[in-house]
């Protein structure tokens, strides 16, 4: 693994949830995005289940980050910011 920090694509469903956060919860996920997950993506939570292959950050109590992650092309697919899994 390199020491570059991983590029971020971010679905359109992930766009519904950040335009429904608060400004200080943007804040709060920009500086996760940034600072945590481009930096290391594989120091979230794993997935299971339906979501397996995922993996997740807590942005609130109720509401985790969820994403995926290309090692290959050294991306990170941001899938959800917001709801609890489904």
């Amino acid at each position: 693994m390199t020491d570059e920090p991983f590029s971020l694509q971010i679905t359109r469903r992930a766009q519904k949830d950040i335009a429904t956060l608060n400004p200080k919860l943007k804040k709060k996920l920009h500086e996760i995005l940034v600072n945590r997950i481009t930096v290391n993506p594989f120091d979230g939570k794993k997935l299971l289940g339906d979501l397996k292959g995922c993996w997740s950050v807590r942005l609130t109590l109720k509401d985790p980050v969820v994403y995926s992650i290309d090692e290959e092309k050294h991306i990170v697919y941001i899938l959800r910011a917001r709801t609890h899994y489904e």
